[in-house]
């Protein structure tokens, strides 16, 4: 199955709408599956004085609060419906990361959206994930900040909610849950769980890519990386590791201004990613040891077979003076000079005959 890629776009439009559309056209253009924004309602978020993140200060006015930054990267729900059909024309898939149960409910009963990604943020938020788990929709779950208990522990309420349990919700009925056979199927059947680093951008030394197989070994799940490091090393890595979903934030222009600019991608990086991750997943192939297809005339030409060193006459023994190995490989073996060697020849051979 091949990778589902995923062009974060986050609130890199800036709070504008035709940029929202450029931002579409350029996932397409490179080949990424999904498009995904992000729906909040900026006081349901932050509190007036919420800080900002040491990026968010570095990206944008220090004087504004994180309050007043989200109101001016709110995404509008009438653009969602544009937006959407827009990508569905652009043969893209639209998905967007709610912070909210008021833009949760908005993705799910009005938008129609499928799947619903969990940012890292909310992975601890034990009622905003039982919401999510009742909206009967595809979870993709990121884990930033997180310990394989804290990633387990939001498995089992999502398991609980999506399992339609009528006992009440509690930490031990949300490992029932998860360790029951219908919970059990229910996450395998719609959670993908991604490895990241919440940290933007992220140190290349802190991607910590290979934390996707004990995701893996942990939980039988889909696993990917949401990348928050600068250029593509980080996700190449992961596709080579076997990620199932990659995602990666990219903008139109990493000098606009704005808290996620910086740590994204521009048009042109994003298209050679997206290839680059194609190719890696056609590489790494289906495992199996055999000669491929394309190997196979080669075979005869870079082999050698067993042949006469010098004219052997019928009943002489056959020794290593007598025969020697060269191309093409036509013929027996060298790696059967031992069950022949000291045998008396069959036959005269002429040197350089195939014996």
């Amino acid at each position: 199955m091949s990778i589902y890629f995923i062009a974060e776009a986050g609130v890199n439009h800036n709070g504008h709408k035709d940029m929202a559309r450029q931002l579409i056209d350029v996932a397409a253009e490179a080949g990424a599956d999904a498009i995904k924004f992000q729906t909040f309602n900026a006081e349901a978020l932050a509190s007036v004085d919420a800080p900002k993140a040491t990026y968010q200060m570095d990206t944008t006015d220090a004087a504004e609060s994180q309050l007043e930054m989200l109101k001016r990267l709110e995404l509008p729900h009438d653009w969602h419906f544009e937006l959407r059909d827009y990508c569905a024309e652009k043969g893209i898939d639209f998905l967007s990361t709610p912070f909210d149960s008021e833009s949760l409910r908005f993705l799910v009963d009005d938008l129609k959206l499928e799947t619903i990604k969990v940012p890292s943020g909310e992975v601890t938020n034990g009622p905003f994930l039982l919401e999510i788990a009742k909206t009967g929709c595809r979870v993709i779950l990121s884990t930033g900040m997180c310990k394989l208990d804290e990633v387990r522990s939001a498995l089992g309420v999502l398991a609980f909610g999506m399992t339609n349990r009528t006992d009440q919700p509690s930490l031990g009925a949300f490992e029932d849950a998860f360790n029951s056979d219908a919970g059990q199927a229910a996450l395998l059947e719609n959670v993908t769980v991604l490895h990241c680093t919440s940290a933007y951008p992220t140190p290349l030394d802190d991607a910590n890519v290979s934390a996707m197989k004990p995701l893996r070994d942990a939980f039988g799940l889909k696993v990917g990386f949401s990348d928050h490091t600068e250029g593509m090393m980080a996700s190449l890595t992961a596709a080579a590791l076997g990620a199932d979903v990659i995602e990666k934030h990219y903008t139109l222009d990493r000098e606009l201004p704005g808290p996620d600019h910086k740590a994204s991608l521009e048009p042109g990086e994003l298209a050679l990613l997206i290839r680059g991750v194609r190719d890696t997943q056609i590489s790494l192939g289906d495992g199996v040891k055999i000669p491929r297809p394309s190997e196979l005339e080669t075979i005869p030409v870079a082999r050698k077979s067993l042949v006469a060193r010098t004219s052997i006459r019928k009943g002489d023994e056959i020794i290593a003076d007598n025969i020697t190995a060269k191309r093409p490989g036509t013929g027996q073996s060298p790696m059967m000079f031992w069950a022949i060697s000291e045998a008396p020849a069959t036959r005269d051979y002429d040197e350089g005959e195939q014996i």
